[in-house]
């Protein structure tokens, strides 16, 4: 389902989008030297209530997956998910951090 849904990185802004109609889906993050930080989650009710959260989450851990950086997840939506799919995700972790 991952591959449903185009996601945007929005250099400008520094944030990872998921526009789908009228609605909008932003993750807000910093980079320091091979790290990416997402530090905001942003979605829309109406892309809540239809199941988006999860599939934007996988789809932006899969684009960090494949730039080869580390994630570190400060806002407690993607903390949480990485939480519930530490098996999977665990790798994307800096060595020392633990969730």
């Amino acid at each position: 389902m991952i591959e449903d849904v185009e996601i945007t990185d929005n250099e400008f802004l520094r944030q990872f989008e998921l526009e789908i109609g009228e609605n909008m889906a932003r993750i807000e993050y910093a980079l320091q030297d091979r790290k990416i930080f997402l530090t905001k989650y942003e979605m829309s009710e109406a892309l809540e209530e239809q199941g988006f959260r999860d599939i934007f989450i996988k789809a932006v851990f899969e684009e960090v997956k494949n730039r080869g950086i580390s994630l570190v997840p400060t806002s407690p939506e993607i903390a949480g998910f990485m939480r519930k799919n530490r098996r999977k995700y665990k790798n994307l972790l800096p060595v020392g951090i633990n969730i």
